[in-house]
């Protein structure tokens, strides 16, 4: 759903104002004055009430329904969608961080702050819904900023029931029985998705299907275990993202897996948080692999031999 607007020169807050509506809807510019949201009846009705305040306004504006014969592909279009909602994400990650660096401290040094800091987290999580709101196609960046969110949730609660009744971020799920089952995760797989299927099937079970669904509304089967996708039994733990997880609750020490998963936080994250020099190459060398194909088999297929390799030089190598 396209709509297209003439807006007049003056006054300029009414620029301003057409501009944040466009965003607050969750459009995408394909080209000056030209925005697109998924085809759809609350599309369509969205852009209907803002042709009207756009007339009203004294501007010109027309809604249709496109589709795309030469120029852009409806994957470059996604493309378009995911990016904004990324970086949409991606703001509200440094806010959340912030918080989640006061948290992590003494809690002698921050429970006076207590009422504070959860009126932080419940305006971060009502800017998530937000977000979600208009996260069409389930950008990457949503779950390290659900785990961010939910990391400092428990650690609140933890400080509040007292350092005998608290658990850890990093065991709020139990789940043993993870040989022989189906393995689920989103659609359009990256870094972290690529590398905790090869975990998987390499350390944990030789046995694992993968499938590849929508990131909204999917129902798992009861043979399913979900990881790296909204409410999945195994994703993003405070600022640890589901690598880091798999590793920390079903694999042995292994200082080899370690440092790939210290490699695929800095890539997953972006937070540097342990500068490994290897994650440039490693994060240009996936994103090949997905520019190279849209097909997730094949792209864990690719990544496998990447994550192999990985592993073997690490394993070989002497500090």
């Amino acid at each position: 759903m396209l709509l297209a607007h003439q807006l007049p020169p003056k006054p300029a807050y009414f620029r301003v104002k057409v501009w944040r509506r466009l965003q607050g809807l969750g459009a995408v510019a394909i080209k000056n004055s030209l925005y697109a949201l998924p085809a759809g009846e609350q599309a369509q009705e969205d852009f209907q009430w803002l042709l009207r305040e756009i007339n009203e306004g004294g501007g010109e504006a027309v809604v249709f329904e496109a589709r795309f014969v030469d120029g852009l592909t409806d994957q470059e279009v996604r493309a378009l969608f995911d990016k904004a909602r990324d970086a949409d994400y991606e703001a509200l990650a440094i806010d959340a961080r912030g918080v989640a660096e006061v948290v992590a401290g003494e809690p002698e040094l921050w429970c006076a702050r207590g009422s504070e800091l959860r009126g932080q987290v419940t305006r971060l999580r009502r800017r998530l819904a937000e977000i979600v709101a208009i996260d069409f196609f389930g950008a990457d960046g949503r779950e390290p900023v659900e785990g961010l969110l939910t990391g400092i949730e428990a650690r609140l609660a933890e400080a509040e029931r007292g350092p005998d009744q608290g658990e850890t971020t990093m065991g709020t799920k139990h789940v043993t029985d993870v040989k022989g089952r189906t393995w689920v995760t989103r659609r359009g797989v990256q870094v972290d998705r690529i590398a905790s299927a090869w975990l998987i099937r390499r350390f944990i079970d030789p046995e694992a299907r993968f499938k590849f669904v929508p990131d909204k509304g999917y129902v798992p089967e009861p043979d399913e275990l979900r990881f790296d996708m909204f409410e999945a039994e195994f994703t993003h733990e405070g600022d640890h993202c589901t690598f880091e997880v798999l590793l920390a609750k079903l694999v042995p020490p292994d200082r080899a897996l370690q440092a790939i998963a210290e490699i695929v936080h800095d890539i997953d994250l972006k937070d540097a948080k342990f500068q490994r020099e290897e994650a440039a190459g490693i994060r240009t060398l996936l994103a090949g692999i997905a520019a190279a194909t849209d097909d997730d088999t094949r792209r864990l297929e690719r990544g496998t031999a990447v994550f192999e390799d990985l592993y073997e030089y690490f394993r070989k190598k002497r500090d």
